[in-house]
């Protein structure tokens, strides 16, 4: 089988190669630029829980060594302290790393990768399809063919694999826009991410009045201050007044010392790509959605979109075309993305629309800070990971299946778990291997040896159970779940969403689950994908 083809070399395809690598599939990745990317400290991104646990695990390396976990987070109205949240542990944090520090893991992790080739120097400027593949020629000084498997667009908002596929992108521009600056200083707010609407100092120049101070490693802060609808210029002679001001009206009075490191206008646009499959080309991040307004990050979902098609693709590259597998990387994503688009555009208004909600709703300013506190954090609508509760995957009714408190399609709890070697691991440590996930809810067993209890009551069944799959699987014990009784039978995802859960060992519908969440029998499959591009 020929390689797959991945085009952009930003975070979400270098994370969707190394995803692909540890299942097996050789890629070759086509960079347009020379294999690094330039230090720029306020280009900057903020990952949750999930995505910041996905580049660990295909990298090695803990992101807090390398990027801030902020210790806590508040809204500011004013003078006013709208909404304060501390992290104990007890919550997820979310994690804020500057986007060539990330890319430059990705890269390390790659050069040991002997299935993975980085192509730099190579701009994409064509593509022919065929059922059995697809080639991709490339320009530039080592300018030449390409012949793939798959092809996977991560190449940007200006995607060359969208236009060559005439695959329309409409949305919104200019959503936002917001003038940043990265600096070097003391904030009176250790470590703790700041949201200040309206602050009661005087601002020049052009200001939509909101201010956000996010923590980086080594004293450094990013600082955003949302511009007004518009396309007025921001000078640096404003800039570095708009810092001063704000620095000072922080501190209660002078300036205090501060290095200015890099400058930039964020501008962000929502759009949304029509197809993100044309046979056997695919579309990814930021070049199947933009999104980011209101606190909410565009690369989290691209991540998740890296994540949710690897293991697919593994699937088809190894066992042959899967059609319904695939076609259910859209289905999936697509949704998940536009209700995040929908979520933000109807809460646009109502927060960037001035006092008139203000003069009729009483108390209605709280409900707006909760509302970006979501964005920001990674919560409720606007960024909260998404479910697949309507997934094309998802089984029928099965008669044995009971509820536990991650719905069908949730993302799973990430519990610690007993592998089958008898270690203990992290449920969210076998993901991403290709294989799903049989875990049994077995209270009592994390003090005793494996050799004791693996032969003992259910074990021995549901492990022939296991065996019997129609696709690899894990099993794993672990000695409780959120709402799940014991004898309780999960099955997962290799992304980590959840299928279903069984009330004790059910083969014949653990069976009919594995079998619908790798879209059906291969076999079933044929002549499926002469309409896999249809609109």
């Amino acid at each position: 089988m020929d390689p797959v083809i991945i085009v952009g070399a930003g975070p979400v395809g270098l994370t969707l190669a190394l995803a692909l690598a540890r299942q097996e599939v050789p890629c070759v990745v086509l960079d347009e630029g020379p294999g690094k990317d330039e230090p720029r400290a306020a280009r900057t991104v903020v990952l949750r829980e999930d995505t910041a646990a996905l580049i660990e695990r295909l990298t090695g390396v803990p992101l807090d060594q390398v990027g801030a976990q902020w210790a806590g987070w508040r809204s500011v109205r004013r003078k006013q302290v709208m909404r304060e949240v501390f992290f104990d542990g007890s919550e997820p944090v979310p994690l804020h790393i500057a986007q060539h520090v990330l890319t430059g893991l990705l890269r390390s992790a790659l050069a040991d990768e002997r299935l993975v080739k980085i192509a730099v120097e190579s701009r994409l400027d064509g593509i022919e399809q065929e059922p059995s593949g697809v080639t991709a020629h490339t320009r530039g000084p080592k300018g030449t063919w390409w012949r793939g498997s798959y092809l996977v667009g991560c190449d940007g908002p200006r995607s060359t694999v969208r236009k060559l596929q005439d695959i329309r992108f409409p949305g919104r521009t200019a959503v936002e826009r917001h003038a940043v600056a990265a600096l070097r200083t003391e904030l009176p707010w250790h470590n703790e991410a700041l949201l200040h609407r309206v602050p009661p100092w005087r601002m020049s120049g052009p200001s939509a009045g909101e201010i956000t101070a996010r923590p980086l490693p080594d004293g450094v802060w990013r600082l955003d201050w949302l511009l007004p609808p518009g396309k007025d210029l921001v000078t640096p002679e404003l800039l570095l007044t708009r810092i001063r001001e704000t620095l000072a009206g922080w501190a209660g009075g002078s300036t205090p010392p501060y290095e200015l490191l890099d400058t930039g206008v964020h501008t962000v646009h929502h759009r949304l790509a029509r197809r993100w499959r044309a046979e056997r080309v695919f579309l990814a991040g930021d070049a199947a959605h933009l999104l980011g307004a209101l606190g909410t990050h565009g690369l989290d979902e691209g991540l998740r979109d890296a994540d949710n098609l690897a293991w697919k693709l593994a699937l088809a590259w190894h066992h042959g075309p899967h059609e319904a597998l695939l076609d259910s990387y859209q289905a999936e994503r697509r949704a998940v993305v536009a209700a995040r688009l929908r979520a933000a555009d109807q809460a646009l208004p109502l927060l960037r629309g001035g006092g008139g909600l203000r003069s009729y709703v009483p108390g209605s300013s709280r409900g707006h800070d909760a509302l970006l506190t979501d964005g920001h954090l990674g919560q409720g609508q606007l960024g909260a990971p998404g479910a697949y509760a309507d997934s094309p995957l998802a089984p029928g009714p099965l008669e044995g299946e009971v509820p536990v408190d991650t719905p069908p399609g949730a993302p799973v709890t990430d519990v610690r778990v007993t592998a089958e070697d008898g270690t203990f691991v992290r449920l969210s440590d076998r993901l991403g291997r290709g294989a799903l996930l049989v875990v049994l809810i077995a209270p009592g067993t994390g003090v005793w040896e494996r050799k004791h209890w693996a032969r003992a009551g259910i074990m021995p069944r549901l492990a022939a159970a296991v065996t019997a799959l129609p696709h690899p699987a894990e099993l794993l014990v672990a000695e409780n779940y959120p709402g799940a009784a014991a004898h309780t039978v999960l099955l997962v995802r290799p992304d980590g969403h959840l299928v279903t859960a069984f009330a004790g060992v059910r083969p014949e519908d653990l069976y009919a689950a594995a079998e619908a969440t790798v879209g059906g029998p291969a076999k079933a499959q044929a002549g499926a994908g002469a309409s896999a591009g249809s609109p």
